[in-house]
């Protein structure tokens, strides 16, 4: 029988059932390279990391990162997870640790806040932006949202916000709209998603408005149906990429800036990504994304010998 143990957390939040799940395999490298997507799919969480040995012996791991439609190069909150559970099982030591990932090397500073792991890490890749192909009106629909619900306006030294695609690695396509009224109401139409985004290069929608009570915080949801995820509690990918859309608005801020976002409310799993960056003329730089995770227990996948052979 083969046996594949692996750990569980909820990540991005402090409290057991909210946040994002995860899934780490501390012994990746146990497990055939073609049985890891299988796997991914079977535990049907939105991310499965498997760790494997790092190829520079000064590293702390090599990760790959799979959701249940295939591999990413690069994600947050596995990312977050898998280094507070290394820590947390003594697989990692010290306050500074680096993680190998497709995109690069990773450095990743641990901590504990309120008696639970925290990391906190800098994105490999500075975030950049381009302009969506699809119209105000073709998202709004897609998002099941009137078109007038999309965007955001001019509001004090901050320019007007309309859709763009922004990446750190994983491309997304970013859509504010006017408030929590319409966040709350979007819905994907499958079928207008098949049929205008699915096979472009940003297929993924985070969706996003700002707290008109708090600068600085934001509430986002994210829907990625082309992962294999319908819809995602917390992603610190196109955290670290919104980093860039925020950064673009104010292009009279200068040096370090801090933002809040609060993803998953509406999935009844809230979570809360912390996100700093460097911003001058327009640009962030020096992205890093952290949060807290609550470890959840631990599991084992069991196969029969030769199950790939059936």
């Amino acid at each position: 029988m083969l046996r594949y143990p692996y750990l569980l957390a909820d990540v991005f939040t402090n409290r057991p059932f909210t946040g994002n799940p995860l899934a780490v395999f501390p012994e990746g490298e146990k497990v055939p390279p073609e049985m890891m997507l299988l796997i991914s799919r079977e535990l049907n969480l939105s991310e499965t990391v498997f760790v494997l040995p790092p190829e520079d012996p000064r590293h702390a791991a090599r990760l790959r990162i799979f959701t249940p439609g295939g591999e990413l190069p690069f994600a947050g909150h596995p990312t977050v997870g898998t280094a507070c559970l290394l820590a947390a099982t003594g697989r990692a030591t010290g306050p500074h640790i680096v993680l190998e990932e497709e995109v690069g090397p990773v450095a990743v500073a641990l901590s504990t806040h309120e008696g639970l792991p925290h990391a906190s890490f800098q994105v490999p890749l500075d975030p950049v932006g381009s302009a969506t192909p699809l119209s105000r009106e073709t998202l709004g629909a897609i998002l099941s949202l009137p078109e007038s619900g999309i965007g955001w306006p001019e509001e004090g030294d901050r320019l007007a916000a309309a859709p763009e695609v922004w990446s750190c690695g994983v491309p997304f396509t970013v859509v504010p709209v006017s408030g929590r009224d319409m966040l709350r109401q979007a819905r994907v139409e499958m079928a207008l998603w098949q049929g205008k985004m699915a096979g472009g290069k940003a297929p993924n929608l985070f969706v996003v408005c700002r707290d008109v009570a708090e600068a600085g915080v934001i509430h986002a949801r994210m829907f990625a149906p082309a992962l294999g995820v319908p819809e995602d509690a917390a992603t610190g990918a196109a955290a670290a990429a919104v980093a860039g859309f925020l950064a673009a608005l104010a292009p009279g801020a200068r040096g370090g800036q801090r933002w809040v976002i609060h993803q998953g409310a509406e999935m009844g799993r809230p979570a809360v990504i912390e996100l700093e960056a460097e911003v001058r003329d327009g640009t962030a730089t020096r992205v890093r994304v952290g949060g807290s995770i609550h470890p959840m227990g631990s599991g084992v996948v069991e196969l029969p010998e030769g199950v790939l052979a059936r």
